[in-house]
């Protein structure tokens, strides 16, 4: 086949019709026609030359050029596409003929007193070749091949915008469980895993999907739907709802059980409109649309509230609420419903309060007041005992510390003494010898410690660590760390405890000195101190980094 002949203005119709039919740049397909006919000429003039082809977007006429470019002379590896400076003089001078120039920056080069560079191009033109049935098939093949990078492409760009959006599509076909869809300029995929469970499909349905993800792959780029997802729900609703559109009302937190039950936390901007009651809408009609969409799956929309004890309690609606124990530290918190309300608050197969554990981001424990009342009796009990054994107190008077608040020996013997003559009944040298008994159990309790740690091979540099109790240096000692070497190398989760997520439920980590309340902060401080007093860490570098720190957040806030 001539590319020269009269059919030059079929490789410009050609390509109008392909970048019309694949939605595509003209200029990308005449650009792969240009690759497909430079590798054929290659095939034709050899492998090594360096043959370019350009085709006037006008005209259709090809142009098949050989080019050869000046190197350093060390950097000479292909003599049939590159020559030296010193073998360029031979050539470089005003071509004689006019199919042939030297290219310098992009500019043709008409003054050559100054001789040849490295970099300047020396473009000569060629006849054109006249394409054989396998060179014909080749440089269809090439050209293919870049129309189809094109279009993935431009598949992509036009769909990783819409990650996060609600996208409308016709089922096409199922592959091992896996929909298929037809979204308009491309096919996207709806994994089994992320189907509503009662779902089934036809092709040629109309189906309507949340785009999850859009990944670039050697087969294309792949386009990931969902239905279970929580913010699926949430796009609904923002369709639903022109006040969420609008932003007057905002969609702070999702839970989802797909196909059973959800619960969407709701804040309104506006103080005259009802958040809850206007995404339930007129008779339950915007709410019943989305209902309707996700196959019947029950949905609680609750309002949001900035204090979590306030949007647990509306959270684990409908169960009634009578008390709430946060511990913020340790991410949990325990509720206390009256017995009656104990299977409302939980669910069927603790539906209800997984749904509110995964909307407020705690972990919640659940206790009847007759289970909380029991665990309170118990540790008064437990109270109790310790200061009768400990102070040798009759029981009238160990429960009546324990009732004014006193928890541990520590608070007795290091209290204000006015703190204890304020209790009914205790003068001034009751308190005094109070104050001295817990004092001397305190003391002969760290001097036994002390007594355990050596006996375990505690040395004195972790013995005599500001920050470390008696006990806490026994508790250290009975797990291994006897120097102050070993306790510098302690991360603060394996002092004060902590909590790590598997398998997306959360899963304690017991801490060594968690016993005696060290808080994460304070574990970092203590290894941080040892660290110092070792020479491990120097504390001016730790302060300029702090201010680097503190600066980065003060520019954050102010931007």
């Amino acid at each position: 086949m001539a590319i020269t002949s009269a059919n030059q203005l079929e490789l410009l119709q050609t390509a109008e019709a392909v970048a019309r039919e694949k939605m595509i740049d003209p200029a990308l397909v005449i650009e792969a026609m240009e690759e497909s006919l430079a590798r054929a000429a290659k095939s034709r003039y050899g492998s090594e030359m360096d043959i370019r082809v350009a085709i006037d977007r006008k005209t259709g006429k090809a142009t098949f050029t050989r080019v050869r470019t000046v190197v350093e002379d060390e950097a000479l590896e292909n003599y049939q596409a590159e020559m030296t400076v010193e073998q360029a003089r031979q050539y470089f001078a005003p071509p004689s003929q006019g199919n042939a120039r030297w290219i310098r920056d992009g500019e043709v080069i008409t003054d050559f007193s100054g001789g040849p560079q490295v970099g300047d191009r020396f473009e000569e033109e060629v006849p054109p070749v006249e394409l054989g049935r396998i060179a014909a098939q080749s440089a269809k093949q090439v050209i293919l091949q870049k129309v189809r990078e094109a279009e993935r492409e431009r598949q992509y760009e036009e769909f990783k915008d819409r990650v996060g959006t609600i996208i409308n599509g016709t089922v096409k076909r199922e592959e091992y469980g896996n929909i298929i869809v037809d979204i308009g300029r491309g096919e996207a995929v709806l994994r089994r895993n992320e189907k509503i469970g009662r779902e089934s499909y036809r092709p040629g349905d109309r189906i309507r999907c949340y785009v999850k993800d859009v990944r670039r792959e050697a087969r294309g780029p792949q386009v990931f739907l969902s239905r279970t997802d929580p913010q699926f729900m949430a796009e609904l609703f923002k369709m639903e709802v022109p006040e969420i559109y609008d932003g007057i009302i905002e969609i702070k937190a999702v839970a989802r059980d797909p196909g059973s039950r959800a619960k969407i936390g709701v804040v309104s901007y506006d103080s005259s409109i009802d958040p809850v009651g206007a995404c339930v809408g007129m008779r339950g009609s915007r709410v019943q649309a989305v209902v309707n969409e996700l196959q019947g799956e029950k949905i609680d929309i609750i309002p949001w509230n900035e204090d979590q004890a306030t949007f647990l309690v509306n959270a684990l609606q409908p169960a009634e609420v009578s008390k709430v124990v946060i511990d913020e530290e340790a991410g949990k918190i325990e509720v206390v419903v009256p017995d009656e309300q104990l299977s409302l608050a939980i669910g069927r197969r603790g539906q209800n309060v997984r749904l509110a554990s995964q909307l407020t981001g705690l972990d919640i424990d659940i206790l009847t007041e007759e289970e909380e009342s029991a665990r309170r009796q118990a540790e008064f009990a437990e109270r109790t005992k310790l200061f009768m054994d400990a102070l040798d107190l009759d029981e009238f008077f160990a429960q009546l510390l324990v009732s004014e608040g006193f928890t541990s020996l520590e608070e007795v013997a290091y209290i204000d003494i006015d703190e204890l003559l304020s209790i009914d009944g205790v003068d001034e040298d009751t308190a005094k010898e109070l104050q001295a008994r817990a004092r001397d159990v305190i003391e002969e309790q760290a001097r036994k410690a002390i007594e355990n740690a050596r006996a375990l091979g505690a040395e004195d540099s972790l013995i005599n660590f500001e920050g470390l109790t008696p006990q806490m240096v026994e508790a250290l000692a009975q797990e291994g760390i006897k120097t102050l070497e070993d306790f510098a190398t302690c991360a603060d989760w394996e002092l004060a405890g902590g909590w790590t997520t598997v398998n997306g439920e959360r899963v304690k980590d017991d801490g060594i000195l968690e016993k005696f309340d060290l808080s994460l902060e304070e574990a970092q401080h203590l290894v941080m101190t040892a660290r110092i007093q070792l020479g491990w860490v120097d504390p001016a570098e730790l302060e300029s980094g702090d201010e680097a720190d503190d600066e980065a957040e003060q520019e954050g806030a102010e931007a």
